[in-house]
C-alpha cells in the first residue's frame, strides 16, 4: 500500500470547490479589523478572534516595528538556549503581575503551550484528565504525554458527574493534572469551573485552564476564566494565547515559580523550537497596556456580541447560548453549512463554517464572532444578512 494513496484519494474539498462553496483558505488583501478585503470587495468580518481589536491598533503596530528595529526580525535559537531577549522576561513578568500569578513561561505558539506543559509534566504512571471538547493543542498534549506512558482518561464535555465518575476510578494517591478549556473554542461555552475546583481538590488533581478564548473577554479586566468566578488562587496553571486579544503569534502558560521553572527545563515544545520573535512579542505587551489601560474595550466587546446573540435568538435561530465572544449559529447539515456559508459571503459576511466530524452530527454551525471594535452599523448588517438568508434556507 502507497502511503500517498489516501491523499490522492481525498477529494472532498475538490468536490466542495466545484461547488463554488469552498470556504477555506479564503486570502485576506487587506484587514482594517471589523471589515476586510477579500477578492477585491470589502467583507464585514464575523469570524475573527481579534477580540479587542487591536491587530491594526497604531500602538501595537508602532511596538512591532520597533522591536524589528532593535533586535531584528528572529531570535535564530530557542530560549532555552540563545533565544531568550530581555524582552521575553519583560513580558512574563507583566503577565505574571496581570494575572496574579509568580511566573510565566512564553512559548512560539498558543497549540505549541499544551505540548510543552502537558508532555512536560504528566509522565509514566500518572494521569491526564481531559475534556472531550478541549482544543486541538491540548489533544496533542495529551497524546505527548501518552507516549511518555502516562494515562490518558477523557470525560463528556462540561459533564461534572461524569468528571467525577472518571475520578473515582483513578487512585487517590496518583498524580494527576485536569485539562480544560476555560472557555470552549468551538461552543463559546464557560466551563464549569468552581465544580472542577472542587472536584479537583476532592480527588487529589491538578488543574490547568486553556484560557486561549477567555482572556481579555471575560474576568475582571479581562483576567480569564478563574478571574471570572473569583477562584485565581485555585487554579494550578492558566494558559492563554497572544493569536486573540493580544493581537499576535505565541503562548505563554502562568503558575507557581517552581512549576514554571520545570516546564522550562523539560517542556520539549519550549526546547527544541525557536523562540517567539521580537515583533510578536513587543506586540502582544502593547496590547498588554491598552487591555490595562482600556478595559472598556472588554466591556464594549460583550455588549455587541449580547446584541448580535439577543436579535439571532429573537429571529428565531438556534444557538449555543452564552456570555463569551463567540455566537455559533447552528445549521445542523454540512451542506446546508457550505451552502449558507457562500450565501453571507456574497453578501458581504465573513462567518467560520464548522461541519463534521469536527463537530457532532446535527451540530454543523456557522461560528460567528465579534471584536469590541466592530460598530453597531457592522453588527446590525451581520444581523440582517442572517435573517435574510435563513428565511430563504427555511432555518428560521
Amino acid at each position: 500500500m502507497d502511503l500517498f494513496k489516501k491523499c490522492y484519494d481525498f477529494t472532498r474539498a475538490d468536490e466542495v470547490k466545484a461547488m463554488g462553496v469552498y470556504p477555506y483558505f479564503r486570502p485576506i488583501e487587506a484587514n482594517e479589523g471589523p471589515v476586510v478585503s477579500i477578492e477585491g470587495k470589502k467583507i464585514v468580518m464575523a469570524g475573527s478572534n481579534n477580540y479587542l481589536g487591536l491587530t491594526n491598533h497604531p500602538k501595537v503596530k508602532e511596538a512591532a516595528i520597533e522591536a524589528v528595529k532593535k533586535y531584528g526580525t528572529g531570535c535564530s535559537g530557542s530560549r532555552y538556549l540563545t533565544g531568550t531577549l530581555d524582552l521575553h522576561i519583560e513580558l512574563e513578568e507583566r503577565l505574571a503581575k496581570f494575572l496574579g500569578k509568580e511566573a510565566v513561561l512564553l512559548f512560539s505558539t498558543g497549540f505549541q503551550t499544551a505540548q510543552g506543559v502537558i508532555g512536560a509534566l504528566v509522565q509514566r504512571g500518572e494521569y491526564v484528565i481531559s475534556d472531550k471538547d478541549n482544543h486541538a493543542s491540548i489533544v496533542a498534549g495529551n497524546l505527548m504525554a501518552r507516549g511518555a506512558m502516562a494515562e490518558l482518561v477523557r470525560y463528556k464535555h462540561n459533564d461534572m458527574g461524569d468528571l467525577e465518575r472518571v475520578l473515582k476510578k483513578i487512585p487517590i494517591d496518583a498524580a494527576k493534572l485536569i485539562v480544560t478549556d476555560g472557555v470552549f473554542s468551538t461552543g463559546g461555552e464557560i466551563v464549569d469551573l468552581p465544580k472542577v475546583v472542587e472536584l479537583a481538590k476532592k480527588y487529589n488533581a491538578r488543574l490547568y485552564v486553556d484560557d486561549a478564548h477567555a482572556i481579555g473577554v471575560i474576568g475582571k479586566g479581562g483576567r480569564g476564566t478563574p478571574s471570572e468566578f473569583g477562584l485565581e488562587d485555585e487554579v494550578d496553571l492558566q494558559m492563554g494565547t497572544f493569536s486573540k486579544t493580544f493581537a499576535s503569534l505565541g503562548g505563554f502558560v502562568a503558575g507557581d515559580a517552581k512549576v514554571i521553572d520545570y516546564i522550562k527545563h523539560f517542556g520539549p515544545s519550549l526546547i527544541f523550537s525557536a523562540s517567539p520573535t521580537p515583533s510578536s512579542v513587543a506586540a502582544a505587551m502593547a496590547a498588554l497596556d491598552i487591555l490595562e489601560q482600556e478595559p472598556e474595550r472588554v466591556d464594549r466587546l460583550i455588549q455587541n456580541t449580547d446584541f448580535v446573540r439577543k436579535e439571532l435568538k429573537a429571529a428565531g435561530f438556534t444557538i449555543i447560548d452564552g456570555r463569551t465572544a463567540i455566537v455559533p449559529v447552528i445549521v445542523g447539515d454540512d451542506e446546508l453549512a457550505f451552502k449558507m456559508w457562500r450565501m453571507l459571503y456574497d453578501e458581504g459576511v465573513f462567518v467560520n463554517v464548522f461541519i463534521s466530524p469536527g463537530v457532532p452530527p446535527g451540530r454543523q454551525m456557522m461560528r460567528t464572532s465579534y471584536m469590541s471594535t466592530h460598530e453597531k452599523e457592522h453588527l446590525e448588517f451581520i444581523v440582517d444578512k442572517f435573517i435574510k438568508i435563513g428565511k430563504q434556507l427555511d432555518l428560521i
